[in-house]
């Protein structure tokens, strides 16, 4: 079982305590609106470079089980 941990941060000095992929400065958020917009996971991946394919699923699989 994934641990969200493992993949999201939250430290208020990161874009105000925003849920960002660790390591990097792009929040959980962004993935979603991307999706939401009909934006593929691999276009997602393009745009933001400093986020791992691993990243971003395992965030998916995460927010499945919640």
């Amino acid at each position: 079982m994934k641990n969200f941990r493992d993949y999201i941060s939250v430290n208020k000095e990161t874009l105000g305590g925003q849920p960002v992929f660790k390591g990097t400065r792009v929040p959980i958020g962004t993935l979603f609106n991307h999706l939401e917009r009909g934006i593929s996971l691999d276009e997602f991946l393009a745009d933001f470079p400093t986020v791992s394919h691993d990243q971003a699923t395992a965030v998916l699989d995460i927010a499945e089980r919640y």
